[in-house]
C-alpha cells in the first residue's frame, strides 16, 4: 500500500496515528506530496484525488481511497477486529457521530482559519481568501474546544470508554491548532489533561518520524 501524505500535516496525522494503532506502519510506503509547493493541486495529483487533499491511500490493485474517515475504516477492518471505528452498531454510531463533530466543530474550522485568515500555504496555493470568514471559523474552533472539554469531563475518551477514531480526529484538530498558534483555552482543563495523555501514546508521539525510513524526497 502507498500513503500519499505530508509528514507534519494535521490530516495525514490522523491516518498515521491509525496506522500505528493497527501496527500497519511497516506495510505502507509513504509518498511525500509537498503542500507548501502546491503539489496536491497539480493535475497529476488531482488524477488521484479530485478534491486535491491529503492523505490518499493507494492499494496494490490501484484502488484509491481518500478522506481520513474512509481510510481509517479500511485500515481498521483489515484484520477483522475493528478497534478504532467500533465493534457494535452502537459503538460505530457514537464514534462516527463524535468524529464528525470533531471535524465540523474543530479540525475543519481551524483549517478554514489557516487558509483564509493567515498566509496559509502562500499566494501560489491560496488563490482566494476571506479573512472575515477565517476569523469566524477560528472562534468556532475555540467553541469546539470548549465543547470537547465538556465531553471529556465525564468520560476518558471522546466517544466513551476506549480510544477511537473520534479521539484521533480531535487530536488532528489540536495538532492543526498548534501549528497556527491557536492554544487550548486555559479553563479547558479536561481537554488539556486528555491531550497531554494522548501525547504519551506512541502512535501520537511518533506520527512524524514513522515515515522517515521509507519516505520519498
Amino acid at each position: 500500500m502507498k500513503i500519499y501524505d505530508w509528514p507534519t500535516g494535521p490530516y495525514p496525522a490522523r491516518v498515521r496515528i491509525a496506522l500505528a494503532e493497527k501496527t500497519l506502519g511497516s506495510e505502507v510506503e509513504f509518498v511525500s506530496v509537498d503542500l507548501w509547493k502546491g503539489e496536491h493541486k497539480t493535475p497529476a495529483f488531482l488524477a488521484k484525488n479530485y478534491s486535491g487533499t491529503l492523505p490518499v491511500l493507494e492499494l496494490d490493485d490501484g484502488t484509491l481511497i481518500a478522506e481520513c474517515t474512509a481510510i481509517t475504516e479500511y485500515l481498521d477492518a483489515l484484520d477483522g477486529v475493528p478497534t478504532l471505528t467500533g465493534g457494535s452498531a452502537r459503538d460505530k454510531g457514537v464514534i462516527h457521530m463524535m468524529s464528525k463533530r470533531a471535524e465540523i466543530e474543530l479540525l475543519d474550522a481551524v483549517s478554514v482559519y489557516f487558509h483564509h485568515a493567515t498566509p496559509g500555504l502562500g499566494p501560489n496555493v491560496e488563490l482566494y481568501q476571506n479573512a472575515e470568514w477565517g476569523f469566524r471559523q477560528r472562534d468556532k474552533a475555540i467553541r469546539g474546544m470548549q465543547y470537547f472539554d465538556g465531553v471529556l469531563q465525564d468520560q476518558p475518551y471522546v466517544a466513551g470508554e476506549t480510544f477511537s477514531m473520534a479521539d484521533i480526529t480531535v487530536i488532528g484538530g489540536l495538532i492543526f491548532a498548534g501549528l497556527v498558534d491557536l492554544p487550548i483555552p486555559g479553563d479547558c482543563t479536561a481537554l488539556l489533561a486528555w491531550y497531554a495523555r494522548m501525547q504519551e501514546r506512541p502512535s501520537v508521539r511518533n506520527r512524524v518520524s514513522m515515515s522517515e525510513p521509507t519516505q520519498k524526497q
